[in-house]
């Protein structure tokens, strides 16, 4: 039998149907749904008079657009209480579970799902919301889908797509202490460029990923889409199974001893051909800063931003806008640059494990005057447990509060902006003009850099502090 792909082995069990030469119907096991993208999809199968096929598959939240004070309250935004109404009304009227604002589940779609156990290996997962990739990390195929592919997954538990190519990167040895999951794929994006993974669905292998916790491969995952690709995913292996163990609605008991049988089976055989393989070593992996306006656009915190003769002549006017809206120089130091907000949340790194890194590096310290610090946890049941575990204590000793869950500043689709010309430290994906609010300038690291900042005022190495 010829050797076969993690990523073939779970596609190639989901084709319903296959056309030569085109698309194929993939079967979806678990479609998640929230309150931007769904409206539009729900009113479109109403109107042909189509009824949600499998109900039972799909869930419902609302992140995006609610506010992350307050929630208690009536929401003020009209725009958000209406998408966030309909996203009720419509899971009502068509029997789709929903964790609603308030309820004990809700939180960001992609921090919901694998805290419930709704996530599992050898699983298609898809979502109106390209950061799906995140459930990637449990050795399932997952990738964002737009509004008409939302309807045709609603009216039929089924989505036409085309098979991407498929890409391995590898990472070799262990993380650097002070290093992160956050660092590890800034890093790789800044190899790759926030385009050179287009059209290709990526495999991470190595020790590097191996060794990362179930949040760490999450993390990762997360931001497959930040260098254009389909999505990314990891094989599963004793971390996820441990991780997966006694979750709500995953398999329990004897169910559970036998998915696992099934999922040990989810790796790449020896000798199967990837389309691309890349390779790094973990070695060359420090903490990760972003200086420009894609995720691509970054380097070693202690690095200097690129000169101009060192990027190639059909980036450079590209290159030189990024630095025109962030107010940087080419060869500008990173290091001591002053910044006026610091963010910690969203489906990257509003996990447990995120705030407890920064709880942890700040407990007995104070953040700078000049800073301003959301702290958003990612789910209801991360705040929970930031509450029960002390964090949260912690953190508001430090000069930080704890928000209530959301996307937030992710993105500026909610109250939570970051003001024009102002620079934003941001535990979030994604760097473009505008993302966090009109004007704001963002610049991506993980949680630990983020906390280090957040106590320093202004740009430094996480490492430097945490010896000192």
């Amino acid at each position: 039998m010829k050797p076969t792909t993690l990523f073939d082995k779970i596609w190639d069990a989901h084709v319903v149907h296959a056309i030569d030469g085109g698309p194929s119907a993939l079967y979806i096991d678990c479609h998640l749904i929230h309150e931007v993208t769904s409206p539009q999809a729900f009113a479109g199968i109403e109107k042909r008079g189509v009824a949600v096929f499998r109900p039972e598959r799909t869930f419902a939240t609302p992140d995006h657009n609610v506010p992350t004070i307050d929630q208690h309250l009536p929401i003020k935004d009209a725009l958000s209480k209406f998408q966030v109404d309909k996203l009720t009304e419509n899971c009502h009227r068509h029997g789709i579970e929903l964790f609603g604002l308030n309820h004990p589940y809700q939180g960001i779609v992609h921090v919901v799902g694998p805290q419930l156990g709704l996530t599992q290996p050898g699983m298609t997962i898809v979502c109106g919301d390209s950061h799906t990739s995140t459930h990637g990390a449990f050795g399932a195929i997952a990738f964002g889908i737009g509004t008409s592919e939302v309807e045709m997954v609603l009216a039929s538990q089924c989505i036409m797509q085309p098979k991407p190519k498929k890409m391995r990167i590898t990472v070799n040895g262990p993380l650097q202490e002070g290093v992160t999951a956050k660092d590890l794929i800034l890093f790789i994006i800044s190899k790759v460029s926030a385009s050179g993974g287009t059209g290709y669905f990526v495999e991470y292998a190595g020790s590097a990923f191996e060794t990362l916790s179930m949040e760490g491969r999450m993390t990762v995952c997360n931001m497959s889409i930040e260098m254009g690709a389909r999505g990314g995913l990891i094989a599963p292996d004793q971390t996820t199974f441990d991780y997966i163990k006694g979750r709500e609605r995953a398999p329990q008991g004897v169910e559970f001893d036998k998915a696992v049988a099934r999922w040990k089976t989810l790796k790449t055989d020896e000798g199967a051909v990837f389309d691309k393989e890349l390779v790094f070593e973990a070695a060359d992996i420090e903490p990760m800063l972003t200086f420009g306006t894609n995720p691509g656009m970054g380097t070693k915190i202690k690095s200097s931003i690129p000169s101009l003769g060192s990027i190639e002549a059909s980036e450079r006017d590209s290159f030189k806008q990024a630095l025109d809206y962030m107010g940087f120089q080419a060869g500008d130091e990173l290091l001591g640059k002053p910044i006026d907000y610091v963010f910690v949340g969203s489906c990257t790194n509003g996990r447990i494990e995120d705030l407890r890194e920064v709880a942890k590096f700040v407990k007995g310290k104070k953040k700078a005057d000049n800073i301003t610090a959301w702290i958003v946890p990612g789910s209801k049941q991360v705040e929970k447990q930031a509450h029960e575990e002390g964090l949260v204590q912690v953190l508001e000793e430090a000069g930080f509060k704890l928000r209530q869950p959301g996307c937030s500043a992710c993105l500026a689709m909610n109250d939570d902006k970051i003001p024009a010309g102002k620079y934003a430290v941001s535990t979030s994906n994604r760097n473009f003009e505008g993302r966090q609010g009109p004007g704001a300038r963002t610049l991506l690291a993980s949680p630990l850099t983020a906390a280090a900042v957040a106590v320093a005022g202004k740009i430094v190495d996480p490492r430097e502090l945490t010896q000192n």
